[in-house]
């Protein structure tokens, strides 16, 4: 069951631009009672177009069909009104300034249910389920490195890649990878940390190790598909 609690920060989406895009964040707060009030403060100008609460209630504040203000400056394979050309969803969790945790069972159940919805009604790709923190890695960490991005994939929502045998640390290579798949490499130590906490969340430093590379190549694999 869907509740919809209207947020005012909205506006029309660009007439021709698609809905090819799933970014899912995390609250960043301490209650998900401040949370939504945030997003529905016309002063704040910020909103998503669902919340999730850790019980697995959820509040619809935009409509799909308008722009809400969730990803901010953001870029992915080269666009950069992200905005104009995705869905967000808001997952209530205190983030890691006010003491990041794993997400409920019921969280997670219920944000498989809402997205597999949204992506099979938008045809969104699965190299275009990201986070807050793959549009905008310099700024942004959300979901984070405890997000279960497998379990995800394993129902249709996203990518996970196995670690590739042809790979390559290179640095240049490594970037070159990094923005085939998506990424903005403009800042490149940001952008590997960014890959890290979607794809390889057990070491999120910004070097590029064998697992790293390994894996980025195997993403690259499944891109290419």
């Amino acid at each position: 069951m869907i509740t919809d609690r209207p947020s005012p920060n909205h506006e029309a989406r660009p007439a021709g631009t698609p809905v090819d895009m799933l970014v899912l964040h995390y609250t960043g707060m301490e209650t998900a009672e401040a949370a939504l009030a945030r997003l529905c403060d016309p002063g704040a100008k910020v909103s998503a177009h669902y919340l999730i609460d850790e019980d697995g209630s959820i509040v619809r504040l935009v409509g799909e069909d308008r722009r809400a203000w969730h990803a901010g400056v953001a870029s992915w394979c080269g666009h950069r009104d992200i905005n104009a050309r995705s869905i967000g969803i808001e997952l209530v969790n205190p983030g890691h300034e006010f003491g990041y945790r794993p997400f409920p069972e019921a969280q997670t159940a219920a944000l498989i249910d809402l997205a597999r919805n949204i992506v099979n009604r938008h045809a969104i790709p699965a190299r275009n389920v990201v986070g807050h923190s793959d549009v905008a890695p310099a700024r942004k960490m959300d979901p984070g490195e405890l997000f279960d991005w497998p379990r995800l994939a394993a129902t249709g929502i996203g990518l996970w890649p196995d670690e590739s045998d042809h790979c390559d640390r290179d640095p240049e290579a490594v970037r070159a990878m990094l923005a085939e798949v998506g990424y903005d490499v403009s800042d490149f130590s940001a952008a590997i940390r960014a890959f890290q906490r979607h794809f390889r969340p057990a070491r999120v430093n910004g070097r590029i190790d064998w697992e790293t590379a390994r894996r980025l190549a195997g993403l690259v694999e499944m891109c290419r598909e």
